[in-house]
């Protein structure tokens, strides 16, 4: 399946057209190594939580682009499942900081490996050298979208601010 003609400076558009089959190819794979007993919106708490160690029910919310109550249930529902604790604040015994369990560390852990092995058996199929050009236009697009996702976390409160909201 060929996605795209190679040109020696392909547009942002192609190259976006491109990355985004790729995620979509890649939602399948990864959709073969199975996130049950998470939901996909119960997976991306836990992987908030794996960079943001103790954070609060309010800075969850707002990192989902959620609210509270939403956000609770779903912590309520990973607690139940034994992925989160919930720990009162030393600080501020009405502050309840959210930690990873370790049933949540090695759950985390075993969907990489699966995740993993499911992209090593797609790029076992390709030539090293499309392999090396694949492994330096990841590391740029990680710098570049690590870098506007830290220039757009400002703009969260923004947003939060003015009420725009989504569960």
């Amino acid at each position: 399946m060929t996605v795209t003609s190679l040109r020696p400076r392909p547009e942002p558009a192609e190259v976006a057209r491109v990355t985004s089959t790729a995620a979509e190819l890649l939602e399948v794979l990864w959709g073969r190594a199975s996130t049950a007993p998470a939901s996909a919106s119960q997976l991306r708490v836990l992987l908030i939580l794996e960079h943001h160690e103790g954070i609060n029910l309010r800075t969850l919310a707002d990192s989902l682009a959620s609210t509270p109550p939403s956000t609770s249930r779903l912590c309520d529902r990973l607690q139940a499942a034994g992925f989160v604790e919930r720990v009162v604040s030393a600080a501020d015994r009405r502050e309840v900081r959210l930690h990873l369990s370790g049933r949540g560390r090695a759950f985390l852990a075993d969907l990489r490996i699966r995740r993993e092995q499911a992209l090593r058996a797609v790029l076992d199929q390709m030539p090293a050298a499309k392999r090396v050009a694949l492994l330096q236009g990841l590391e740029a697009f990680c710098d570049a979208a690590a870098a506007r996702i830290h220039d757009d976390s400002g703009d969260s409160a923004d947003s939060a601010a003015s009420g725009t909201r989504t569960a």
